[in-house]
């Protein structure tokens, strides 16, 4: 599943867990995939490592360098010291950042396996880009930043004990099956059963059936338990989150304040390029329609009905453009009925399905309505679907819309197809929106507002 969250969100994603004896099965396969993950870690520990020993190795022999073999042991001694800073120079800023990126890793699959968010807690560079840092800001930047230290940290102690936690399950089904199970089904052939009293061949089936379920049961609980570990090292600090919270806020007040400028030219340009040109070309006919009320009366009466016409498209287009700002059918049947509505005069073949017990505030509810608006004018420019599905329902505190529709896939984010204006808006209610989308669809995207709901009998909307 490749899924992308357009907005940063301190929760996180929350993945479903498969339980079940299926569910433990995958679970162990799982785990054993993590000690292969933590012996990466493990390899791009050991340049900063390296570089540290080496170059205190050869700052150590150079200060110690004297008797009759010194020549031999300062040109090793600069030798190891150019080593290790050159290891430094070289390798540890992409050492660090590879480990960013396997700990991000770790986060997602938390999230996806486990349901355990781990929020990201780096700090942003401080240029335009780290890949245009220079060595020295790059270095400073990711040793300034704690989170650096606490993906360190996290290697070592899933080196030391996360690898037991997450292999363990695989371990004890290895044993019983190869242990036991094995030597019991084929005996003479292969591993030897375990020599003990009473040892017979289905007291070795039972003993080997009860290690494989001990391990497949077991499977996810250990898994999480492995998650939960890398949860309290991985996620920000109290301190680091709130920095994190308050950049995202200012950032996405800035976009928000932005969004509104733009909207209220765009209201600015539509009212003086549409109805007020009409109200002045109607105000102009009535002018000459009043010169000729006397000498014309017929020419007067044609000019009459002509700003009659000028007063109805006036009216029309005024009505048009209040509905882009709020349709009233939002104002007075709500989300629910004003998707509908909009999904009737979409054009495509959609099916609404609401479960919303009451009214989100009515900006969260122009925010969800308008978003909804551009992803079905996305499906129907770029997606050649034959069906789309809207899913709207109120859960945890969430306000969740899931649009999928069965077309050809593949949306992607940085082509401008609407998805980023999708994301600005919701980031002024700390919503978050997350696609996926492979080629060959189908594409579904999900937006989720934090909002609460009002009854409907007391709801002011």
């Amino acid at each position: 599943m490749s899924q992308t969250a357009m907005i940063p969100d301190s929760q996180g994603q929350r993945g479903a867990r498969p339980w079940g004896f299926g569910g433990g099965i995958i679970a162990v396969f799982r785990g054993l995939a993590l000690p292969g993950l933590m012996l990466s870690a493990l390899g791009l520990l050991l340049v900063p490592l390296v570089s540290v020993f080496l170059t205190a190795l050869g700052a150590g022999v150079l200060i110690v360098g004297d008797g009759p073999s010194g020549d031999h042991r300062f040109l090793l001694g600069l030798a190891l010291l150019a080593g290790g800073l050159a290891i430094g120079r070289v390798f540890v800023p992409a050492a660090l950042l590879a480990l960013r990126r396997l700990a991000s890793v770790i986060r997602r699959l938390a999230g996806e396996w486990s349901g355990v968010p781990i929020a990201v807690p780096y700090q942003p560079p401080p240029g335009p880009g780290q890949q245009k840092l220079p060595f020295r800001s790059r270095l400073l930047w990711l040793a300034s930043d704690p989170a650096t230290w606490r993906d360190l940290l996290w290697v070592a102690v899933s080196v030391c004990v996360g690898w037991v936690i997450a292999a363990l399950p695989a371990i004890l089904a290895g044993i019983g099956l190869v242990g036991f199970i094995y030597p019991a089904a084929r005996p003479g052939m292969g591993i030897p059963p375990p020599a003990f009293p009473g040892n017979s061949r289905g007291t070795l089936l039972a003993i080997g059936i009860a290690f494989v379920l001990l391990g497949v049961v077991s499977a996810q609980w250990l898994l999480g338990a492995y998650f939960w570990l890398a949860r309290s090292m991985l996620a920000p600090t109290g301190q680091a989150e709130l920095a994190l919270r308050v950049s995202h806020l200012a950032q996405t007040r800035s976009e928000t304040l932005d969004s509104g400028a733009t909207e209220i030219r765009r209201i600015e340009r539509d009212l003086h390029d549409g109805a007020q040109a009409r109200l002045v070309a109607m105000g102009m006919t009535l002018s000459a329609a009043e010169e000729l009320l006397d000498s014309s009366p017929a020419a007067a009466r044609a000019l009459l009905i002509e700003a009659r016409e000028s007063s109805a498209k006036a009216l029309a287009e005024l009505r048009a453009l209040i509905r882009g700002i709020h349709p009233p059918v939002l104002a007075d049947r709500g989300l629910a009925d004003a998707v509908r509505a909009l999904a009737l005069d979409s054009g495509l073949n959609v099916d609404v399905v609401a479960g919303l017990p009451g009214r989100p505030q009515a900006p969260v509810e122009s925010a969800a309505y308008f978003a909804v608006s551009e992803m079905l004018a996305n499906v129907s420019k770029h997606a050649h679907a034959r069906r789309t599905w809207i899913d709207m329902r109120h859960e945890r505190g969430m306000l969740r819309v899931d649009v999928t529709d069965d077309g050809q896939g593949g949306a992607d984010p940085s082509r401008g197809s609407g998805l980023h204006g999708i994301e600005r808006r919701l980031a002024a209610f700390d919503g978050i929106l997350a696609l996926n989308s492979p080629p060959g669809g189908p594409t579904v995207v999900t937006m989720e507002i934090p909002c609460a709901l009002s009854s409907p009998k007391t709801s002011s909307c």
